[in-house]
């Protein structure tokens, strides 16, 4: 059973940054791919963006390209989620998730809130 712990959530003012992580209880953290949803309140769980785990493949959903990055550091088992130029529309519950074939794992969600 694989772990995954997100952390990094937070309130910040529009325009600002955050960097949520993603450690994996796992030393093959390398050969899953994995990713990031998020959950606004009143509205449907989302795809942000994600990572293949050769990462040589990411991909963002058109509200996040170009001010959100998905890098990973397989030696530390651990995926993050570089957020700039925040918006309140990013306010949200954000999960990681890492898949292979067969497996999936969530982790349990970080809230990030965006308002001044």
């Amino acid at each position: 059973q694989v772990q995954l712990v997100e952390s990094g959530g937070a309130w910040v003012q529009p325009g600002g940054s955050l960097r949520l992580s993603c450690a994996a209880s796992v030393f093959t953290f390398s050969s899953y791919a994995m990713g990031w949803y998020r959950q606004a309140p009143g509205k449907e769980r989302e795809l942000v963006a994600s990572i293949g785990s050769g990462m040589l493949t990411r991909n963002y959903a058109d509200a996040v390209r170009g001010r959100f990055t998905i890098p990973r550091d397989n030696a530390k088992s651990t995926g993050y989620l570089q957020m700039d130029s925040l918006t309140p529309e990013d306010t949200g519950v954000y999960y990681c998730y890492a898949v292979r074939p067969g497996q999936e794992y969530w982790g349990q969600g970080t809230q990030v809130t965006v308002s001044s």
